[in-house]
C-alpha cells in the first residue's frame, strides 16, 4: 500500500538530523518566487503633488489629448484631485463625457497604474457599449510615459496615445 507520507518525502524527509534540515533550508527558498510583484513595495500618489514627486517631474501635464484615434474625435483626459483621490476624466470631443475613475495612481515597474472598483468608475453617455462592457465591474488603467510629450493609456480592450493638451 502506498502511504501519503511517502509523497511528502521531498518536504518532510524520513531522516532526521542536521543534514536533512540543511537540505530543506536550502531547497525552500528556491520554491519561493524570486521576481514577484507581490514583494515589491509600490509607490502611490493620491494628490497632484505626490504624483509629480513620484514621477520626479514637477511639470507633469494634467491634461492630455488623444492622437491615435481613428474617428477624428480625440479623447481628452484630465487628471485632478477629488475627495482625497486622484481622478481621471475622459471626455470625447464633440460627444461629451466618456468615463471618470477615482483612486490612487501607483508606480508599477515602468508604468503607472490606477485600479478601480465598479463603485469608483462612472460611465458617461459618450461611452460606447465596448467601454461599458469592459469597465462595468471595475478594472485598471495603465499609463506609460514616452519621453516628456507622449503618454499611452490602456485598459482591457482599448488603448490610446496622448500628447499634452495646451490650455
Amino acid at each position: 500500500m502506498y502511504e501519503a507520507a511517502n509523497c511528502l518525502f521531498f518536504f518532510y524527509p524520513k531522516k532526521s538530523g542536521p543534514m536533512s534540515r540543511k537540505k530543506l533550508l536550502f531547497i525552500l527558498p528556491l520554491l519561493l518566487p524570486l521576481n514577484s510583484q507581490a514583494h515589491e513595495s509600490q509607490t502611490c500618489a493620491s494628490t497632484i503633488s505626490e504624483l509629480r514627486v513620484m514621477l520626479s517631474d514637477q511639470t507633469f501635464p494634467l491634461k492630455w489629448e488623444e492622437t491615435s484615434m481613428d474617428d477624428g474625435k480625440p479623447l481628452v483626459v484630465s487628471i485632478y484631485e477629488n475627495n482625497g483621490n486622484l481622478s481621471l476624466s475622459f471626455n470625447k470631443t464633440s460627444e461629451g463625457f466618456w468615463a471618470e475613475s477615482a483612486g490612487t495612481i501607483c508606480q508599477s515597474g515602468a508604468v503607472l497604474e490606477t485600479r478601480f472598483s465598479r463603485e469608483q468608475i462612472r460611465l458617461g453617455p459618450a461611452a460606447n457599449w465596448t467601454v461599458r462592457f469592459a469597465l462595468r465591474k471595475g478594472g485598471k488603467f495603465t499609463l506609460t510615459k514616452f519621453g516628456t510629450d507622449q503618454l499611452k493609456i490602456a485598459t482591457s480592450g482599448w488603448s490610446g496615445v496622448f500628447t499634452p493638451k495646451l490650455k
